[in-house]
Order: C-alpha cells, then sequence, then structure tokens
C-alpha cells in the first residue's frame, strides 16, 4: 500500500469566520494564535503552498495587553526613503493612537512573506473597540485567553 500526502486545493476549502476579543491578551501570543488560524495550521488539510486559513475580526485592540516595559522600550518605525524621513513611536503610542495598525504588525510578523502571505494577512479585520462591520458573516467566538 502507497502512502499519499493530500494537497489542499483552493476550490475545495470551506472558510470559517472567528471573532476575537484582544481585552487582556499579551501582544505576542495573541499574534502568534491569529496566525495560525489565518494561515489555517490549526486544520488538518494544512498545505503549506496554499492559502487554507480562516478570517479573523479581531475587536478591542485598544486593550491588548503589553507586558514587561514594552510599553516604554518597543518601538516601531516607519521610513519614507528620504533623508531624515525616520519615525519612531513606541508601542505605548501606538497602543494609544494606531491599535489597529500595532495588532495587524504583529501579525504580519508572523506570516509567511511574500504574495501568499499578502493573501493571508487580507482575512484580518481589527477594530480599536467592541464595533466590527462583519456581523452578516456571523464570525465564532474564539476564546484565545486560556
Amino acid at each position: 500500500m502507497q502512502r499519499q500526502t493530500t494537497m489542499a486545493k483552493p476550490a475545495e476549502l470551506k472558510r470559517n469566520w472567528y471573532l476575537v476579543d484582544a481585552t487582556d491578551i499579551p501582544l505576542g501570543r495573541l499574534a502568534s494564535k491569529i496566525a495560525v488560524i489565518l494561515m489555517g495550521k490549526n486544520k488538518p488539510t494544512y498545505t503549506p503552498n496554499v492559502d487554507c486559513g480562516d478570517y479573523v475580526v479581531v475587536i478591542n485592540a485598544s486593550k491588548v495587553k503589553l507586558t514587561g516595559d514594552a510599553e516604554h522600550k518597543k518601538n516601531y518605525y516607519n521610513v519614507s526613503q528620504y533623508n531624515g524621513g525616520l519615525r519612531t513611536r513606541s508601542a505605548g503610542v501606538m497602543k494609544r493612537e494606531f491599535p489597529e495598525e500595532m495588532v495587524q504588525r504583529a501579525v504580519w510578523g508572523m506570516v509567511p512573506k511574500g504574495p501568499l502571505g499578502r493573501d493571508i494577512v487580507a482575512k484580518l479585520f481589527v477594530y480599536a473597540d467592541e464595533k466590527y462591520e462583519q456581523e452578516a458573516q456571523k464570525p465564532a467566538p474564539l476564546d484565545l485567553s486560556k
């Protein structure tokens, strides 16, 4: 009997919607668990070269937890490619003013880079508070706090 590895085909995939509440969950743990769901590594049909993950809606991104002294020591950088065009923001400033971008950057750091990674991250929707626009998809609540 010959063994055969089954490869997921994009047409045969069924994608689910999940709702994650980021309140008091450490940023890195939240991002790694979301990345696993987005890539589909939690499914038995996972295939590395196919986007077989699910959609994730994150609410309360402004209430995510930063452990240790990350609020003051961790920095986020943007470069405009002009001389003197480096902009630096601390994690505390990002949490107060741009919580959605902070969570998106953390998740982007944990998915593959390139065209496949961009398709995977496109299934992530992050909101600073409890309101979100994907009610029609009826996302199932997912508890990542444990």
